[in-house]
């Protein structure tokens, strides 16, 4: 493998354990809010693992990003009004079965529990300090599961070396921008403003 795949495995391993522990399977509908690169990566592998995953995010690039790249179906941007009656409609009514968080964001974490179908399973990729608040009869009554997804194991990490032995996953469709280790001390922090567009940078020795 290049030293351009290896670079991928650990951050799509994340991924790969998160779809795991939600236990996707195929046709189901599975909602992914935050298209960072952890949750660009479980969106890729929810898809392989068959699902019709639907990306949220709230910065329109990103949300396109999935799109084009990624080749999913269903985008919606967070901070639209109709971000239920969307769902609704993707779903055929039933909302999505598995909904997985990779924001870390308190309010997005809070706000995806009324996304969930009857029986969903909800995974908590993003993690964050605050509390998780929501209403314990709307979640009783879906009889829904929640969990955590810390991290990845050997076998997420086996997983996604397989599926990039196979091609069915292109590491460099991650790698957006390339950098001389000399120049990083000049570029970083324009990766962290949203304009710049990156999803992974690559640190070059020579």
């Amino acid at each position: 493998m290049s030293y351009d795949a290896l670079a991928l495995v650990e951050p799509l391993a994340i991924g790969a354990h998160g779809v795991r522990r939600a236990g996707v399977k195929p046709g189901e509908f599975v909602l992914v809010v935050g298209a960072g690169p952890i949750g660009l990566g479980i969106m890729e592998l929810a898809r392989i693992a068959g699902a019709t995953v639907i990306a949220m995010d709230i910065n329109e690039a990103r949300l396109a990003f999935a799109k084009e790249k990624l080749r999913l179906p269903y985008t919606i941007k967070a901070t639209d009004p109709h971000v239920t009656e969307q769902l609704l409609d993707i779903t055929n009514g039933d909302m999505p079965t598995v909904v997985i968080d990779a924001t870390g964001s308190q309010k997005a974490i809070n706000s995806s529990f009324q996304y969930m179908a009857h029986g969903a399973r909800y995974v908590l990729v993003g993690l964050q300090r605050g509390e998780v608040c929501f209403s314990h009869p709307e979640f009783h009554k879906r009889e829904a599961t929640l969990m955590s997804s810390r991290n990845a194991s050997r076998e997420d990490f086996t997983k996604v070396i397989s599926l990039m032995e196979s091609g069915l996953i292109d590491p460099e469709t991650y790698i957006t921008h390339r950098v001389k280790f000399d120049q990083v001390q000049h570029d970083f922090a324009s990766w962290l403003q949203p304009e710049t567009g990156v999803i992974k940078a690559i640190v070059e020795l020579d």
